[in-house]
């Protein structure tokens, strides 16, 4: 079937149907080409110009995803370091907001089959910091900048010095109250041996 000529209402139309965001499932990452429906996929899929293009994949899967693994691990960090920073956030909400880049690699083309997977991953990696919970997958990332670090290290130092001024003024205040017990029991033994001796004198 021809295209629809320019300026047609039917070419108006599917020029605002490609405008908006479609299902992930029928975009291919390969020919970067996005589907509108399941038939359209089927279509594209049986095209001389995408099986060219998967012989060529073919030769060098392995690269290939790779490659877009990285593409989209680099990306999600990015999203994640620059819009929430360290804060703890749900993994769903970030991916949301990754794939309404309609230009984002995606996670099918991937090492990855799932963003639990993914996340797991980020984790085990220190990467990002993850927890399970009834609500899902909640991430938050590691700053390990040298910026942070430093900045994280002067705040354990302010911490620790604290924590000695606080340790010296508890060392302090024992040995006060040490001092004053030894000085309590040497009064109570001098009233001893002054009365002992009033009672002696009595004799």
């Amino acid at each position: 079937m021809p295209k629809a000529e320019k300026g047609t209402p039917k070419a108006i139309a599917n020029a605002m149907k490609s405008k908006g965001l479609q299902r992930l499932r029928w975009y291919c990452q390969v020919c970067e080409k996005q589907c509108r429906d399941e038939n359209g996929f089927k279509c594209h899929a049986m095209s001389e110009g995408h099986l060219r293009q998967m012989l060529v994949v073919g030769e060098n899967a392995g690269k290939y995803i790779n490659t877009y693994s990285e593409d989209f691990k680099r990306d999600f960090l990015a999203l994640i370091s620059r819009r929430w920073g360290t804060k703890r956030v749900l993994a769903n909400m970030v991916y949301q907001e990754y794939i309404a880049d309609k230009n984002h690699s995606h996670m099918n083309a991937t090492q990855w089959i799932t963003l639990t997977e993914f996340c797991k991953q980020m984790g085990r990696e220190g990467i990002l910091e993850v927890d399970e919970t009834e609500k899902g997958w909640y991430i938050s990332w590691i700053d390990s900048s040298p910026k942070a670090l430093a900045k994280q290290a002067s705040h354990l130092a302010k911490e620790r010095s604290e924590m000695d001024d606080e340790e010296r003024m508890r060392k302090l205040i024992s040995e006060q109250i040490e001092k004053a017990k030894n000085e309590e029991t040497q009064r109570s033994n001098q009233f001893k041996d002054h009365d002992q001796s009033k009672e002696e004198e009595k004799v």
